[in-house]
């Protein structure tokens, strides 16, 4: 039984990190593709702040101590917080308003 409970945790970090990384790629694209500078801050946002909650995710499901869980829950929760205040002070110091 603890042979199944593994390799399900196996697959379901992979899936998540993979699908993290895959929105990072998207992300990736969406910056050298748009053309505005507010499509590209969209682009680095959105995707890229899912990406690394995906990633983080499947990173914790790894982890048994609950420290490495509280230190990738840090992490999820400075990008959460970080990346949409970057963004408003790139499109503020870009033209906005």
């Amino acid at each position: 039984m603890n042979d199944v409970f593994s390799t399900l945790r196996d697959v379901l970090s992979a899936v998540l990190m993979l699908s993290g990384s895959l929105l990072a790629v998207v992300s990736s694209i969406g910056i050298h593709r748009l053309g505005s500078t507010r499509a590209r801050m969209h682009a680095t946002t959105k995707p890229a702040t899912l990406g690394v909650l995906l990633c983080a995710v499947g990173a914790a499901t790894q982890f048994v101590d609950v420290s490495d869980i509280a230190k990738v829950l840090v992490v999820v929760i400075l990008q959460l917080v970080g990346a949409p205040i970057g963004a408003h002070m790139l499109g503020r110091a870009v033209g906005g308003k």
